[in-house]
């Protein structure tokens, strides 16, 4: 028989983590690693909509961090599981790749608008996703063990994001939109 993707287990509001423990699909763990999950979807249209092979890969190395974060917080933490883990070298190469962008691009001086361009624009709301991601795990972890490496990552890779949609909008001669705040009583 084939195998299939339904299982009818969740069909009560539960799911289980690896290791077997059953939760409550609202359950923090859940919504974080399913708001991984959601990031990990939005990388691939940034990857979809570069056109630099380079940042292709790069994009590529992350949503596989990603899969073992989601891995990490889909397992039952009282559990001794083997499961894949994030090093802190993920983290450096987050910051070479900016470090590497940043020496290409104008300084920032202002706070810019998403958009200008679809790609821009993905990496942008990737950008956004990550953050409550790491809000999420952020308030899982003052629950249960989380491993701190796992928010140091997602705390990079936004700022990682961000630079990477300046770099795409400078690539495609894109002009970034500064943020021009209202003035008071206008």
């Amino acid at each position: 028989m084939a195998f299939r993707i339904y299982t009818k287990t969740g069909d009560e509001g539960e799911t289980s983590l690896f290791g077997g423990r059953r939760l409550p699909k609202s359950h923090i763990r859940i919504d974080a690693y399913g708001t991984v999950d959601e990031l990990n979807s939005y990388l691939g249209l940034v990857r979809d909509y570069s056109e630099e092979g380079s940042a292709r890969t790069v994009i590529k190395g992350i949503q596989d961090r990603l899969f073992t974060i989601g891995s990490n917080l889909a397992s039952d933490p009282d559990k001794k599981l083997a499961v894949p883990d994030i090093k802190p070298e993920d983290i450096t190469l987050l910051e070479k790749e900016m470090d590497r962008m940043d020496g290409s691009l104008p300084e920032l001086k202002n706070f810019i608008l998403p958009g200008g361009h679809p790609a821009v624009s993905f990496c942008h709301v990737a950008r956004c996703v990550c953050r409550r991601a790491e809000r999420l795990v952020v308030a899982l972890a003052q629950q249960e063990k989380v491993e701190p490496v796992i928010i140091q990552y997602l705390n990079r890779l936004s700022d990682y994001l961000f630079v990477l949609a300046r770099q795409i909008a400078h690539s495609r001669g894109v002009e970034e939109v500064h943020w021009a705040p209202r003035k008071a009583g206008r």
